[in-house]
């Protein structure tokens, strides 16, 4: 086995930590594509703090967790860097912006419906967001598809989750096998190269299973502690707990990200609980959309509109009460899957087999974030988008006369000025948040 060449992450002061993390939990719009680029170019490009296959796995692990996975892959990259403080400060950082932002609007949303001026500027941040998700795209891509493995697989990925429908688990556990069978462990050397690996592996993982215990109850406790509270103790609005139980629940369930989960919120949210009036939740799912922080954060958005109405308390407050249930219980669960999986999860890199399974998964990956970023382009740049069924196929149909010219024109200026001039983040998306202003008052 040809030893795998360690890189070891600098371990940047706290007061640095927290200006990068803090600026990419302030500047991570555009969902889990956009998110994903954007800690990319932050922690590899240009501070190089992970190298390229470390961050990769790192993202190959949080893809297969159930919960927001820019979210995890934020909160494992600050544990690299300074362990578990490292971590909690950087998954934090990741949502407590987004969780302000979208309080705020989800407040105003209540009590004044849409406001223009608001709507302008996640028009504009919406539309300059497609450019930071394709230059994502180009640069993961140029890294992880040198095979024609590679490239096959992430093609057959895209084609899976984009018109076959087929569930997310089932496409990444698929290029994992194919990754572990394409890399043939027993015809090279199976001895020594397996009896290495797995010896490695042997001696570092039982070492830490009372750390790991003890991560599991510390964590463990922080999440079920206070859901057993809410749920026993008297006078506690019973929205809350409902809410509380129910959040934990989709946060155990949610492979595959955001997007495996809002159809069924939303359907819940409506039509069992009542937390909602139909057409909320697209409300909702438009502000978290362009709102930085994971697009889960629109079960904050369920939260606040359910508090509001059905606490029994002043609307302000139930709502601010509500929210902060859907984020603690949305959230705490992501530190415990991270804490008590990733020290395995990294000793695990120099296993031969299980680095050919975990680099055929960032291959589908890739193909993941393109059907992401097709997704969010559609419904950027379309008013309506229908699907059409061929067959097994199942393909989004843009109704071309609803395409929007100025979210088109605000895009394509973002994508020449970040891929062509490099122009700096900050400026290019005030400058569209301007532009959306204008399109929107004027309009």
């Amino acid at each position: 086995m040809t030893p795998m060449r360690e890189f070891a992450p600098p371990s940047p002061s706290w007061a640095e930590l927290f200006s990068v993390f803090g600026r990419i939990g302030l500047l991570s719009f555009g969902g889990p594509a956009g998110q994903i680029a954007l800690m990319h170019r932050e922690l590899v490009e240009e501070r190089a703090w992970l190298d390229e296959p470390r961050f990769l796995h790192a993202l190959n692990f949080c893809m297969l967790l159930p919960g927001p996975e820019a979210m995890q892959l934020a909160t494992y990259s600050g544990w690299l860097l300074r362990g578990v403080k490292g971590g909690l400060l950087a998954g934090l950082l990741f949502i407590l912006p987004g969780f302000a932002v979208i309080l705020a609007l989800s407040a105003i949303f209540f009590r004044f419906g849409e406001v223009p001026v608001v709507a302008g500027v996640l028009f504009g941040l919406k539309a300059a967001v497609l450019a930071i998700v394709l230059e994502a795209l180009l640069r993961v891509s140029r890294r992880a598809l040198k095979s024609r493995l590679a490239w096959g697989l992430a093609l057959a990925a895209f084609v899976a989750i984009a018109f076959l429908k087929l569930p997310f688990p089932l496409i990444v556990l698929g290029a994992g096998a194919i990754g572990i069978l394409a890399s043939a462990p027993w015809t090279a050397k199976p001895a020594r190269a397996t009896t290495e690996a797995e010896a490695s592996a042997a001696v570092a993982l039982p070492g830490l299973t009372g750390a790991t215990l003890r991560t599991i109850l510390v964590w463990g406790a922080i999440w079920l502690a206070p859901l057993a509270l809410l749920l026993i103790l008297p006078g506690v609005p019973a929205v809350l707990s409902a809410m509380a139980l129910f959040f934990s629940k989709a946060a155990i369930v949610t492979f595959g990200g955001a997007y495996a989960v809002l159809a069924y919120v939303g359907q819940q949210a409506v039509e069992v609980h009542g937390w909602l009036m139909p057409g909320d939740m697209l409300a909702g799912l438009g502000l978290a959309e362009s709102t930085p922080g994971p697009l889960i954060l629109v079960l904050v958005f369920v939260g606040f509109l359910g508090g509001a109405r059905e606490a029994g308390l002043d609307p302000l407050a139930g709502g601010v009460l509500g929210g902060s249930v859907a984020l603690f219980f949305t959230f705490a669960p992501c530190f415990l899957w991270i804490f008590a999986g990733a020290p395995h999860i990294e000793r695990l890199r120099s296993v031969e087999w299980l680095s050919a399974g975990l680099s055929a998964i960032t291959a589908a990956v890739v193909g993941v974030i393109a059907n992401l970023a097709v997704w969010f382009a559609l419904h950027v740049l379309f008013a309506e988008v229908g699907q059409a069924a061929f067959g097994p196929f199942s393909l989004p149909v843009p109704a071309l006369a609803t395409l929007d010219l100025a979210a088109l024109a605000i895009a394509i200026a973002a994508g020449v000025a970040l891929l062509r001039f490099h122009v700096n983040l900050f400026v290019v998306l005030g400058a569209a948040t301007l532009a959306g202003i204008a399109v929107t008052v004027l309009a």
